[in-house]
């Protein structure tokens, strides 16, 4: 592939991957904030959904990637458990979208790489140089400052979000832990494709016991608002998009460079969100924001450079 056309590549496959990611975030929010959707788990489940069946599709018959099998019950009992964490992180982050403004809910998110940290040195005893873990400092203080500078600050919102950001990092962690012999290894479209039905079969019992007017008031909705099921379907194929999106960029580029994108990408999605939803911000909750984001940025480098 000739230079020009593999930049042309790239390029589209970034811009897909922000619009997967940030269109899934900002319609969340619309349908769980704006739009009277109020059934964060019932949401979880149809991306699930999507996910399943896209990620078959894609796989077995367009042959995006090839298909790997799993070889071993050990094996399908570790993709089960990452599903359960997986289930956890989505959830908790679907819910804290109904209390928090996006734009703080993603300056919580921010703080994975404190929490993927923290995970590595409590499981697998990793130890990182000294500089690194000084560049979390900002990281955490960062948000301790936008939670003072949130108008819209919402307690069991934020813990909510916290517990989520964190089974997020818990999650990568403990699939390197789990999936670490070749034998074992699965890349991350062929671990969706497994993931995605166990995160179903958890999901719709919790659904119907948590949320058991779901079908009800959606029915009543998609009566209501002529868009309801096209914007449910969209937000679902998102969802699987954005997936697919992380992994091509990270095929075509590299690790280090998703993780710039991803941080820009934070502060776009914020932007964006404030000029949609119009919610108030402080000066202190933005400087808050910035804090975390160098810090993040901080942390990668000295990641890079202590290895």
């Amino acid at each position: 592939m000739s230079s020009k056309k593999e930049a042309i590549l790239i390029t589209s496959l970034i811009i897909l991957w922000y619009t997967s990611n940030i269109g899934v975030l900002l319609l969340n929010k619309f349908l769980l904030s704006n739009y009277g959707f109020k059934f964060p788990i019932f949401l979880t489940m149809c991306h699930m959904t999507a996910c399943a069946i896209l990620s078959y599709i894609s796989i077995v018959f367009f042959k995006a990637v090839p298909l790997q099998t799993i070889k071993s019950r050990p094996q399908f009992l570790k993709i089960a458990t990452l599903s359960l964490v997986f289930c956890g992180s989505v959830v908790g982050g679907n819910i804290s979208l109904r209390y928090l403004a996006v734009s703080f809910n993603q300056a919580v998110g921010a703080t994975t790489p404190f929490f993927t940290a923290l995970f590595a040195y409590i499981m697998t005893v990793k130890r990182e140089a000294w500089v690194t873990y000084a560049a979390l400092v900002p990281v955490v203080a960062g948000v301790v400052i936008a939670s003072g500078g949130e108008p819209g600050f919402h307690l069991f919102g934020f813990i909510v979000c916290i517990g989520a950001t964190a089974a997020r990092a818990f999650k990568s962690v403990l699939q390197s832990i789990l999936l670490s012999s070749d034998g074992e290894k699965l890349n991350s479209m062929n671990l969706l494709l497994y993931m995605s039905p166990i995160a179903v079969l958890v999901l719709l019992p919790a659904t119907l016991i948590m949320e058991p007017s779901v079908i009800e008031v959606t029915i009543s909705l998609g009566k209501e608002h002529r868009y309801m099921w096209l914007l449910l379907g969209i937000n679902s194929a998102l969802a699987y998009s954005a997936n697919l999106a992380n992994f091509l960029v990270t095929k075509h580029t590299s690790a280090l460079t998703l993780q710039v994108l991803g941080n820009a990408k934070g502060a776009v999605a914020v932007v964006i969100s404030i000029l949609l939803f119009r919610n108030p911000v402080t000066v202190m909750g933005i400087g808050g924001y910035t804090v975390t984001v160098c810090g993040v940025i901080a942390y990668g480098e000295a990641k890079r450079r202590f290895k």
